[in-house]
């Protein structure tokens, strides 16, 4: 193992793809000069050209439209979107196109490409640069939706996605690219649709994903000193989510908690949850708590910030209170 950040765990996948298949390109804002926002794309020009390392025009759709394009030649493009937030720009280009073709064509041609999104609070980047959208493309078929946690699987599931014959949109938490982490050495591939049980605990299954799984690990510290055993179940992957991992952890512990940074309201947390529902009512001591963000927009003023936030005492402080 090695100890690299989650940006520099994302560059190597890059590196190690676009090394791997010469189909592989990237294109989208200052990624060639500057090397992306987050520095995640740095040298990646000097190794192989600004022909497979595309600087664009501030125009997302013209970005996805191009990849969709490309992809249906054969080539498998990877998408940069700056910000997630930009991502409502292109959106036509991404529910009606990208996630359709492949049905619409009867399986004759297939959309290999990778929407790189990155989301999530930064300090004070305000309304239109902090939000959490991953529910919005959730709801639409065709699409495969992946969120790392961590270095490791930042890299594991950013190769498995640019391998994936279908779409993928690939959210990172613009607070993890600093995230330092272990990350192997050796070749590897995190499997997109399988969740990861991060720490087995036998009170409460607690499910979360992305910069929030990180919130839940020290909930679930804070929480262990008074007793309260929390079960970890890192996502990885909202679609396909992974039920069969979730309802076996609950039927394990008869509690179920889900928390995420995204606005509470219309959150992947009640997909989950209704899938409890439906498949695990029975195995339930306690209703199920959701934890998320209030319904606003994301606050400019750090003081307000603050309160927005999914922070690990407001994870352990709910589940406390299901106990």
């Amino acid at each position: 193992m090695k100890t690299i950040t989650f940006s520099q765990a994302t560059l190597e996948a890059m590196q190690e793809e676009m090394s791997r298949d010469e189909r592989v390109f990237v294109m989208g804002e200052d990624i060639a000069r500057q090397g992306g926002i987050f520095g995640q794309f740095k040298g990646l020009p000097a190794q192989f050209g600004t022909e497979r390392v595309i600087d664009t025009p501030i125009t997302e759709t013209a970005i996805v439209g191009a990849c969709v394009g490309a992809a249906l030649a054969g080539m498998r493009p990877v998408a940069d979107m700056h910000f997630a937030d930009f991502a409502g720009v292109c959106f036509d280009e991404i529910y009606n196109q990208m996630a359709k073709i492949y049905y619409m064509f009867g399986g004759q041609k297939s959309v290999s490409m990778v929407l790189r999104a990155p989301d999530g609070l930064t300090n004070q980047a305000a309304a239109q640069h902090s939000q959490s959208l991953e529910a919005f493309f959730q709801h639409i078929p065709g699409l495969k939706i992946v969120i790392p946690s961590n270095p490791a699987d930042a890299k594991g599931l950013l190769k498995a996605a640019i391998r994936d014959d279908n779409p993928v949109i690939y959210f990172e938490h613009k607070a993890l690219f600093p995230m330092k982490g272990e990350v192997p050495e050796e070749e590897f591939i995190t499997p997109i649709g399988k969740a990861n049980v991060v720490r087995e605990g036998k009170d409460v299954t607690l499910v979360s994903y992305s910069m929030t799984m990180n919130h839940s690990i020290k909930a679930a510290d804070i929480l262990a000193k008074e007793g309260i055993s929390v079960e970890l179940v890192d996502l990885r992957s909202i679609s396909p989510i992974d039920s069969e991992t979730i309802i076996n952890s609950v039927v394990k512990t008869s509690r179920l908690a889900i928390a995420h940074e995204a606005v509470k309201q219309g959150g992947v947390g009640g997909e989950i949850a209704a899938i409890v529902a439906e498949e695990a009512i029975d195995c339930l001591d306690a209703p199920i708590v959701r934890i998320g963000a209030p319904f606003t927009p994301v606050p400019f003023a750090r003081p307000l910030e603050q309160a927005y936030r999914v922070t690990p005492e407001k994870i352990a402080a709910a589940i406390r209170g299901m106990m």
